[in-house]
């Protein structure tokens, strides 16, 4: 696990913002919906600290940033509601790459190019420490929950579906 220093609009973001944080690089694999638990694997991290960055549009006008844990899945439903909406999906990766600046499997809710609402699952208040996309690929920060949320003042919901 390297603490190199990498320069990311993330990291740059949260050194702005005073927020002390460590840098973590792994090999990325571009294997879509299993990005987020290879960078728990290859940073020897348990996946229930590790949070994955969605970029999601609701009723087409709005969009937000949701922030869940890597091996949960989101319920759009909930996160509609949640920014009093009907409907939700996903946005397309062109959309999310050019709105946030970062690439797809390295959009981070720090420093993206046009701040959004950004909301937290509340798990992540129950870890010491988060893991979260450091915008790049194969960067994860890991950082407070609190000043990470904080810092993009954010809020914390209920987002994910149940386990069956």
């Amino acid at each position: 696990m390297s603490q190199t220093h990498i320069d990311t609009p993330s990291t740059r973001f949260l050194t702005a913002h005073g927020i002390p944080y460590t840098v973590h690089d792994y090999e990325y694999v571009s294997d879509s919906g299993k990005i987020g638990i290879q960078a728990a694997a290859g940073i020897g991290i348990d996946q229930e600290k590790v949070f994955k960055t969605l970029m999601v549009e609701i009723d087409k006008k709005q969009i937000v940033c949701a922030v869940i844990p890597v091996h949960q899945k989101m319920n759009l439903k909930k996160v509609a509601a949640l920014f009093g909406g009907k409907n939700a999906r996903m946005l397309n990766a062109e959309k999310a790459e050019a709105l946030t600046g970062f690439q797809v499997g390295g959009i981070s809710p720090f420093g993206a190019r046009t701040q959004v609402p950004v909301v937290f699952e509340n798990a992540a208040l129950k870890q010491d420490v988060m893991y979260i996309n450091g915008g790049g690929r194969g960067i994860v920060i890991g950082l407070d929950p609190q000043q990470a949320i904080a810092s993009v003042q954010g809020q914390t919901a209920d987002l994910t579906v149940e386990a069956a």
